[in-house]
């Protein structure tokens, strides 16, 4: 545990991994000053109710559902892309919520998630060695040594895509958009050919039942047009979270109110690095990538250091460990995290462990190992005492072409058809529908 006095800007005096050279450091610290005069993209008190519902989830009382994009794109910042990404997580949680009969929390991996840690600082693109493309936050994706450049302005950039995402789903919401009375609004245009879609209708339909029936006897359901929301992405670049850190006056704690939820990723977890330095000193609920490589002497000391008063909701430990390896890994993990007397909330991400890459050089994940490496790990936490509270998948609205399997029994050979990320592979719209009833079917039969 450290004890050292914290500031927003502590972590600028250890090693900080991952982070851009920019060649003009003045316009660099320039825009950071700019972004922390602007408003905040979140509220405190939207924070503290999620970290009292991941709290409420690590209890058994919740599901937590955190979904979005690999790295968002600038150019997708359009109302019909915001509302897809939206309706891809309201259709998986209403067959959460009616399959395991409890409430499924919403995060979004996306409003603010335009960086992306790299394996290397260069890549070779058409023959030519070039800085790796770190999100649009950072550089352009285009293979030029221009566009590669660390440019500052695009800082700004990414606040002000950030906040029109965010504010385009709270209008959303606010108008209606999540009410359960009309959920066929929420269908993506290749769902109603996916090979799940009469299984989908069918929950639907119960649903719509169920509502009729209860406002027959004179039920009012105003909360069924009312969801919350929450937005999350990792929290890469510390020059622009620290720009996005405030202090409550009533609490008298820092908050990052660029997000309501940030996570430090599997790279950036060094226990004297920067993002560890930072993220212990804000208030907001934090989340921790844990791969294979993690001990459980350094999970313990993490938990030591990000949560010593061991506070409710406030770390949810996200493996990522690989099917293969889940049952070699895990379990020592969970017995350590008890042994020393802390309760993180666990949550799966199931894809970051299984990226293989094709002969034709395209990164993919196989459906079935996905599914594969959240089944053992559910069996798992079962096993050990523990409780698996949450699943954090990348994914997509969109009808992409990215992961092979599922119903659509994509192949290798498929994946040039639509291939459209910048980074990683995503399920597409089918495929996540697919996998939140293979979801419930497993916590049912648990």
């Amino acid at each position: 545990m450290r004890t050292e006095p914290w500031s927003p800007g502590s972590w600028r005096s250890r090693q900080a991994l991952q982070q851009p050279e920019y060649p003009d450091p003045g316009a660099y610290e320039a825009a950071l000053g700019q972004i922390g005069g602007y408003p905040p993209l979140v509220s405190v008190g939207e924070v503290k109710k999620l970290k009292q519902k991941i709290a409420a989830a690590g209890e058994g009382k919740a599901f937590i559902l955190q979904g979005g994009n690999c790295a968002e794109r600038f150019i997708d910042c359009r109302a019909a892309n915001i509302a897809n990404k939206l309706k891809i997580l309201l259709q998986m949680s209403v067959i959460l919520t009616y399959g395991v009969r409890r409430p499924v929390i919403r995060i979004g991996r996306f409003g603010g998630q335009y960086a992306k840690p790299r394996s290397s600082e260069f890549e070779v693109v058409d023959g030519q060695s070039l800085p790796s493309y770190r999100g649009d936050a950072v550089n352009g994706v285009e293979a030029t040594p221009e566009a590669r450049q660390a440019d500052p302005s695009r800082l700004l950039s990414s606040y002000f895509f950030s906040a029109t995402t965010l504010n385009h789903i709270r209008a959303l919401l606010d108008g209606g958009f999540a009410d359960l009375h009309h959920p066929y609004k929420w269908n993506l245009h290749p769902i109603d050919k996916s090979l799940k879609w009469p299984e989908y209708k069918h929950v639907v339909e119960r649903i719509l039942d169920a509502i009729n029936f209860m406002e027959s006897l004179g039920a009012q359901a105003e909360t069924l047009g009312r969801v919350d929301f929450f937005a999350s992405h990792e929290g890469l670049l510390l020059g622009y979270e620290e720009s996005l850190t405030r202090k409550d006056a009533d609490s008298d704690r820092h908050y990052n109110l660029g997000a309501h939820m940030l996570w430090i990723g599997a790279r950036t977890r060094q226990l004297d690095g920067a993002h560890v330095e930072y993220f212990r000193g804000i208030a907001n609920p934090i989340g921790v990538k844990i791969d294979s490589k993690c001990t459980p002497e350094e999970l313990v000391a993490l938990l030591a250091a990000l949560n010593s008063a061991d506070e409710p909701g406030r770390v949810m430990l996200i493996t990522r460990l690989g099917a293969d390896r889940v049952e070699q890994v895990l379990p020592s993990l969970i017995e350590a995290a008890r042994e020393a007397g802390h309760r993180p909330v666990w949550s799966c991400d199931p894809m970051h462990g299984n990226t293989v890459t094709t002969a034709d050089g395209h990164k993919t994940r196989d459906f079935s190992v996905i599914v594969e490496e959240f089944r053992r790990t559910f069996r798992m936490h079962k096993e050990c005492g523990s409780r698996l509270a949450g699943v954090h998948f990348e994914l997509t609205a969109d009808d992409v072409t990215e992961c092979v399997g599922g119903a659509e029994a994509l192949t290798s050979d498929d994946l040039h058809r639509r291939y459209e990320t910048y980074c990683d592979p995503r399920l597409n719209a089918s495929q996540s529908l697919e996998m939140a009833f293979l979801i419930v079917q497993l916590l049912q039969t648990s």
